[in-house]
């Protein structure tokens, strides 16, 4: 009766994940995650627009223009490497407030056979992000069609865009003990607070389940992976459609041991345990693991590249220069500031530590951006 009066006094999607812990045991990584990102009424997504300044974080396409044009040239150079097809389904991951696709529809306007080529699919969870959506690609008079998940996309030539998607998708976790790796789980502990625990049992021949690239694990260490299917899906779709992919997100180019679950609000980080459905979680996204998927549907790779390496060969120090010839000499130094985040080679820089990478089916060749 106790446990039961204090999460009643808890916030709504906290009380809820206590009430679950306390009926079924310690809560998976991955489902306390994807409970405080999609939660239909408490979900950190689904009630808020999270984009911005006065949100918890920024994205590329909301730094600068130059971001979305850029990926929009892209998109038709793939095009045409299509054989341009009468008809082309434009799919978009996660679009956020559509600023993207707005910014990429904006310079396909330079090629209007692909332009009037597009068909327009946005997969959106999110009620509060897809009424952004709606309003922003209103003037870009190309009919949207909007779906909860890229398996409701009709098959067809098809070009996958995803910028910062992979990366909220919930990630499981397991932890290295004596007798092997555990499932790493949350608990309510003795302080009745949430808090991290291992499962009870050895997860059966993980171990064997491993990439090489993980090595000897050390008592303590932490693997994560997820287990959906969307990339395998992608794999699929680029090679039947025909078409090809773009996944631009923040990870690392191998598998590799490490926490990376992070919440961020307000543009700062928080911990990922306090006040679920209050923050964004996140976790790192493993390209390797993405590059296997695909692969396994035959999907050529290409890449992946680091951010700033891939923009620059797209020609986004040319678009800044144009840029900066057209605008009031005071937002010159704006453009210079967004060049610089967006392809930032400092430790932790997006151009450094967010990567490209493509999927195709192997007689196209190389894709925009990955040539050798």
């Amino acid at each position: 009766m106790a446990d039961n009066l204090m999460a009643d006094k808890k916030p709504p999607l906290e009380a809820e994940i206590r009430r679950r812990i306390t009926i079924a045991g310690p809560m998976p990584v991955a489902q306390f995650m994807y409970l405080c990102l999609t939660h239909a009424e408490h979900g950190y997504y689904m009630v808020r627009d999270p984009l911005g300044t006065a949100g918890d974080f920024t994205t590329s396409p909301e730094i600068s223009q130059m971001f979305g044009e850029l990926i929009g040239l892209w998109a038709a150079a793939v095009w045409k490497q299509m054989d341009s097809p009468q008809h082309v389904r434009l799919i978009e991951l996660g679009p956020g407030r559509g600023t993207m696709m707005l910014d990429a529809l904006r310079a396909a306007k330079s090629m209007p056979g692909f332009r009037n080529a597009i068909e327009l699919h946005l997969v959106e969870i999110s009620p509060v992000l897809e009424q952004r959506q709606r309003q922003n690609l209103e003037s870009s008079e190309i009919p949207v069609t909007w779906h909860k998940s890229l398996d409701e996309v009709p098959p067809g030539p098809s070009i996958i865009l995803a910028n910062e998607f992979f990366d909220a998708l919930p990630v499981q976790q397991a932890v290295m003990c004596a007798d092997g790796w555990h499932e790493r789980v949350i608990k309510i502990d003795e302080n009745e607070r949430l808090a991290f625990t291992n499962g009870r049992d050895p997860i059966p021949l993980f171990d064997q389940m491993l990439p090489d690239s993980i090595g000897r694990a050390r008592i303590g260490d932490i693997f994560e992976w997820r287990a959906d299917q969307i990339a395998l899906e992608i794999g699929r779709r680029v090679v039947r459609s025909p078409g090809a992919a773009l996944i631009l997100d923040y990870g690392h180019l191998q598998s590799s041991i490490g926490d990376t679950l992070q919440a961020v609000g307000g543009h700062q980080f928080a911990k990922p345990l306090t006040t679920p459905g209050q923050f964004d979680l996140t976790a790192h996204v493993d390209f390797q693991a993405l590059a296997e998927a695909a692969a396994s549907m035959d999907a050529a790779i290409h890449g992946p590249i680091e951010q700033g390496e891939f923009l620059r060969r797209l020609g986004i120090e040319t678009r800044a220069k144009a840029l900066k010839g057209a605008v009031p000499a005071e937002r010159i130094a704006e453009i210079e500031l967004a060049f610089k985040r967006l392809t930032s080679q400092d430790r932790t820089g997006m151009g450094r530590l967010f990567k490209a990478i493509g999927f195709a089916p192997v007689r196209f060749g190389p894709l925009p951006g990955f040539e050798p």
